[in-house]
């Protein structure tokens, strides 16, 4: 099977990055060799619709799923409309993500996550709401 990890890094042994829309790689990996490619997400400078791009993206590498820490609410509904199953809480390396997906210990995610714009640098400033 084919599927998608959001990663900080271009090896199995970078971080999963908790960010799907504005991680800085994804990892397309088989799961029956373990065989993988580092693809640049390019949507991660993104002002609006990171999550939407990427998902955009990842649809035409025909993933069958994806990993990743968390998943906004456009990503979670461009995902799901192709077709595409999202597994969220990863954490740790990629090797170790891909491990707990095939032993069935990630999280189907039925709905988004975390909110629009999760992990768009310069938000909020500092400032306390």
């Amino acid at each position: 099977m084919k599927i998608v990890v959001s990663s900080t890094g271009s090896t199995m042994d970078s971080a999963v990055d908790p960010r799907f829309g504005r991680c800085p790689t994804f990892l397309i990996i088989d799961t029956e060799t373990m065989s993988h490619e580092a693809v640049s997400n390019t949507s991660i400078g993104s002002a609006h619709g990171a999550g939407i791009g990427a998902a955009q993206s990842v649809a035409k590498l025909n993933a069958k799923a994806v990993i990743t820490g968390n998943v906004g609410p456009n990503a979670h509904m461009a995902l799901s409309s192709a077709g595409i199953e999202i597994y969220t809480g990863a954490s740790g390396s990629v090797r170790n993500a891909v491990e707990m997906f095939k032993n069935g210990k990630l999280s189907k995610a039925g709905r988004a996550t975390v909110g629009g714009h999760f992990g768009q640098s310069g938000r909020g400033r500092g400032r306390r709401t």
